[in-house]
């Protein structure tokens, strides 16, 4: 036979020895020492933002996104704007004073848009087509549908400016002040009410008191235009101005003494305080006042709304006077 083997009869050729690892494998079980801080592994996933981290420490300046400012508090003699085609559409049929009315692009024109179209013709009121960002601006991300209503800002006249008119008139003065009366809706009730009872102004504070603002346009039903509203820097000072020019100042609150149809000198020269439906009067004006009163009711109801209690003052006021 050409080869060895078992069968060959030849011996067996002896095997040589096998090549060992060196102490491969033993070296490899043994330890590593202590593992590194997360920031000194390659393999870290965050090391790319530490090592920015450490940079920024280093040059004391910051590759991030500054925040985003604050948004800017509107200045009070900054136009107004309503949004929205029912809201919109009631304040121009409210007669609500308005200097431009803005119309998306390619608006769907269903009634209210053409009746405010129409409205806003009829009274001289520019129309402008605005794009949808425009819009979304002016009315600081709400709800416009496509239309908003520029409403100019408010010119208040002055506490003294109101006793002038009634002179002017040769009447007999009725102010209306409002203390902490933050609602727009019920100053435009109150206005409502001292012009149908014939108010020569209405006094609000120009701090933490509601101002004429669209809210209360709408609610005066236009006859905020037919009224003075006068704005008070210090609305207890203005009292004592108003008493030492020889008005009587009455104040409407649940805890009064007197009946306000009790009350004395209703037909003389006078200055209703109307405090807000929460806490009546605040204390300084309770003390600037010749005579707190109340209005008479039953026990279901605990108080009432400034706008309901302004205008029973208002009617007993009329009433005295016509005696």
């Amino acid at each position: 036979m050409a080869g060895g083997g078992r069968g060959s009869g030849r011996p067996a050729k002896k095997k040589s020895p096998t090549k060992g690892t060196g102490g491969n494998v033993r070296r490899g079980l043994e330890g590593r020492g202590a593992t590194p801080p997360a920031h000194m592994r390659h393999w870290y996933k965050d090391k790319a933002r530490t090592e920015r981290i450490e940079r920024e420490e280093k040059t004391g300046r910051s590759s991030s996104p500054r925040p985003a400012p604050a948004r800017a508090r509107r200045s009070e003699d900054a136009p107004e704007y309503i949004g929205g085609r029912n809201p919109v559409l009631e304040a121009l049929r409210a007669g609500v004073p308005a200097s431009t009315l803005y119309i998306a692009q390619r608006i769907d024109n269903d009634d209210r848009v053409k009746e405010s179209v129409r409205i806003a013709a009829d009274r001289g009121i520019p129309m402008l087509e605005a794009g949808r960002e425009k819009l979304d601006r002016l009315t600081e991300g709400g709800v416009h549908q496509g239309v908003a209503l520029q409403i100019p800002a408010y010119e208040y006249a002055h506490p003294e400016d109101l006793v002038h008119a009634a002179q002017d008139a040769a009447e007999v003065p009725l102010i209306v002040a409002l203390d902490s009366v933050t609602d727009p809706r019920n100053l435009g009730a109150i206005a409502r009410s001292a012009a149908a009872f014939g108010a020569h102004g209405l006094v609000v504070p120009s701090r933490r008191s509601a101002g004429v603002t669209a809210g209360a346009w709408k609610t005066s039903a236009g006859t905020l235009a037919s009224i003075t509203v006068a704005r008070a820097a210090n609305l207890t000072a203005t009292l004592r101005d108003y008493r030492e020019a020889g008005l009587f100042v009455i104040g409407l609150d649940g805890e009064g003494t007197v009946d306000v149809g009790d009350a004395n000198l209703l037909d003389g020269p006078l200055v209703v305080v109307v405090g807000s439906e929460g806490k009546g009067l605040s204390r300084l004006v309770r003390e600037a006042c010749d005579l707190v009163v109340r209005i008479p009711m039953g026990a279901a109801a605990e108080s009432l709304n400034a706008g309901v209690a302004a205008g029973i003052a208002l009617y007993e006021v009329a009433r005295h006077r016509k005696r």
